[in-house]
């Protein structure tokens, strides 16, 4: 059984011969740099990533083929750079670099004291009302984006024989977008007080991204390979650890009606394909609401959060969803704690998600800075001894 029948089997609710495993398929199931150097160095791997990095922004990185197959990662992700041609566009000042991302939003990292690049522009922050600020936003590199994601896509699919293939985003979500183009706090007063605004703000994010997937999907369809994509992954952080971000009713009215409109748009085109939404928090009580509105796959499964107990998610939604992620938790577990309690975890955590398929191994979000190069191998071991059917 290869990477691609394996993953097809537990994606439609079957047993494969052993449970799937997912890294770098998208730019929320990957590695960061450093920690993937370091865990390579442990083995004496290569150390050799992918070119253009895919999301300086956090810094994730795709490992060489070389590395991808000897970590037996059962995806291969095709799709947009975060911040086309980084290394030529960014612009450095002392130790501070400066990148402007699809949305001009600007970010910046130190590099004597940040691991990442922080966001310290808000492109609509300043303008009192949203709903009278919204033709302000522009992209005036859009065809040289479109020429940059032809590029890389011809490079990427290349790589995708025998292998799960996922179509990943170009951009956060709806609300995420919503949030850094307008600010954070602008952005939740106007969910109060200018309704109108905040929809037509959701309404301009989602044209963006079905004019990004029908790129992707005619340069697919071009060159004869809509049929090898298998996944196409959206994102969009509605939950915090205790709860949704706004009222549930509001996320019901406002959020998830689009995503019904992008996950069916897409569908139209690629009729064969699942759709993976990656959201963080306690979203339990809008699951139903996402599974009616198209999606297939959740990720990341962030079971520390209320409400989120893998157990009750799997007899509830086990049979609707498919379950990318949950294998162990990155803020305190694979970080934190030691190799044994690491394999004790993982274990556990197969045992309530594997039976019956619609389980995909991945940690809670990307491997961050802080996993030591032991805690990643002994994950990765205890997948390995622990993970066949």
């Amino acid at each position: 059984m290869n990477s691609k029948e394996r993953i097809k089997k537990s994606i439609h609710h079957e047993e494969p011969d052993k449970v799937p495993y997912d890294l770098a398929g998208t730019t929320v199931t990957a590695i960061t740099c450093n920690a993937y150097v370091n865990a390579m160095n442990y083995r004496g791997f290569s150390t050799g990533y992918q070119t253009p990095v895919i999301d300086p922004i956090q810094q994730i990185v795709t490992p060489v083929e070389e590395n991808l197959v000897k970590l037996k990662s059962d995806t291969r992700r095709i799709g947009a750079q975060r911040i086309p041609e980084y290394k030529s566009r960014k612009k450095t000042i002392g130790k501070v670099e400066r990148v402007t991302d699809f949305y001009g939003c600007n970010w910046e990292r130190d590099l004597d004291k940040d691991l990442y690049f922080n966001q310290v522009t808000f492109p609509l922050e300043t303008y009192p009302s949203l709903s009278e600020c919204i033709h302000k936003i522009h992209y005036p590199y859009w065809d040289y984006y479109v020429s940059i994601l032809h590029r890389d896509l011809t490079r990427q699919v290349t790589f995708i024989e025998g292998y799960c293939c996922v179509a990943d985003r170009h951009t956060a979500g709806l609300t995420e977008n919503s949030l850094r183009i307008r600010g954070y706090e602008q952005w939740y007063m106007d969910t109060i007080l200018d309704k109108k605004g905040v929809e037509l703000l959701l309404d301009k994010i989602l044209e963006d991204k079905i004019r990004y997937w029908d790129t992707l999907i005619d340069w697919a369809v071009q060159n004869d390979c809509e049929d090898q994509i298998d996944i196409i992954s959206e994102c969009d952080d509605l939950g915090s650890q205790s709860a949704t971000i706004l009222d549930p009713d509001d996320l019901r009215h406002m959020v998830i009606p689009r995503f019904r409109i992008l996950f069916g748009h897409v569908k139209k085109r690629l009729p064969s394909v699942k759709s993976f939404l990656h959201s963080c928090g306690a979203i339990r009580e809008l699951i139903p609401d996402l599974i009616e509105a198209g999606v297939d796959i959740l990720n990341p499964v962030q079971y520390t959060a209320r409400g989120m107990d893998l157990v009750d998610l799997k007899k509830d939604f086990g049979k609707d969803l498919v379950f990318w992620g949950g294998g162990i938790d990155t803020q305190t577990v694979l970080n934190g704690e030691s190799p044994v309690m690491i394999k004790d975890v993982i274990k556990e955590n197969l045992d309530i998600m594997a039976p019956g398929g619609g389980f995909v191994f991945a940690p809670v979000h990307n491997i961050q800075d802080d996993v030591s190069p032991e805690n990643f191998w002994a994950m990765w071991e205890t997948l390995q001894e622990y993970g066949k059917y």
